[in-house]
């Protein structure tokens, strides 16, 4: 089983849209939507939800009345001002350290688990999609991509599928190395501003410390052509291969206003011709 991490250093590049794109094209797949603090491949592929779960990734500091002394311990020595003036826990502020506990004297406080979002099997008109949603101003996202992509993996060995493309969050964060992590290939996805360039450069960094073969995307290559052609000296510098230029279209927009990938609204456009023509690059890395 082959599985593919796509990319961004930043949010806004094109990743999910690329990541849609590429789940058409390849029909029978799992896709797998990992940025779990904001997901939005849905909006594109419209999964129909056959399976829902709970996430617990975090523990709520609960306080006993009946124990309680009103000693004031917990609410003094909590970093997070989580414990009210009348001992109350606050479930919001609250991060479940357990420094309440512990300084507890008549341990009137007990850590309890926490729904921290929730993970969900999807059907798709091109296979299937293991997504999830972090509840907001939670915690413990690296730990919710982790779920999706093993509830990812089981449904690829029990569909008897043999690839798993991964939509990963922005950035180089917990969430990002939670993506990356034994997969066999990672697409890049940049832009050419002075920051793509720069955020390009952080994960490529990234990728080369997990020891994961990297490809490079050029999305709106023609926006900035000075800054495109430095990616590319940089790339080749680097012995990373461009699989994919994409130009700027409006076509891409106006598919996303109708909920469809641009393969599906405009098949015929230039910009949809060379994400297949990437897609086609890409099939060396699932052969």
């Amino acid at each position: 089983m082959k599985q593919l991490t796509i990319l961004s250093g930043k949010g806004g590049t094109g990743k999910t849209s690329i990541t849609a794109t590429f789940a058409v094209l390849a029909k029978n797949t799992v896709v797998a939507d990992c940025d779990v603090d904001a997901p939005d491949l849905h909006m594109l592929l419209h999964p129909e939800v056959i399976k829902e779960q709970q996430f617990i990734g975090s523990k709520l500091a609960v306080i006993d009345c009946m124990k309680c002394v009103k000693c004031g311990l917990c609410r003094e020595n909590c970093n997070f001002g989580a414990v009210t003036s009348d001992l109350e826990v606050d479930a919001i502020a609250c991060e479940g350290c357990g420094v309440c506990k512990a300084v507890c004297p008549v341990g009137a406080i007990s850590l309890a688990p926490k729904v921290s979002g929730r993970a969900f099997i999807s059907k798709t008109k091109y296979g299937f999609m293991s997504h999830a949603l972090l509840n907001p101003g939670e915690s413990n996202s690296g730990k919710l991509v982790t779920l999706v992509r093993q509830n990812a993996k089981n449904v690829a060995q029990e569909e008897h599928f043999d690839q798993i493309i991964i939509d990963g969050s922005p950035g180089i964060g917990c969430p990002v190395i939670a993506s990356v992590t034994g997969v066999d290939a990672a697409l890049v996805v940049t832009e050419p501003t002075i920051s793509g360039i720069h955020d390009l450069k952080r994960v490529l960094t990234l990728l080369n410390h997990f020891n994961v073969a990297p490809f490079v995307c050029i999305n709106m290559y023609d926006v900035n052509v000075s800054n495109t052609t430095k990616i590319l000296s940089f790339c080749k510098e680097n012995r990373t291969e461009v699989v994919g230029i994409i130009p700027f279209s409006p076509d891409v927009t106006q598919a996303m206003v109708n909920g469809k990938t641009v393969v599906e609204y405009k098949p015929e456009s230039g910009v949809a011709q060379e994400i297949a023509s990437m897609w086609n690059r890409m099939q060396q890395f699932f052969t």
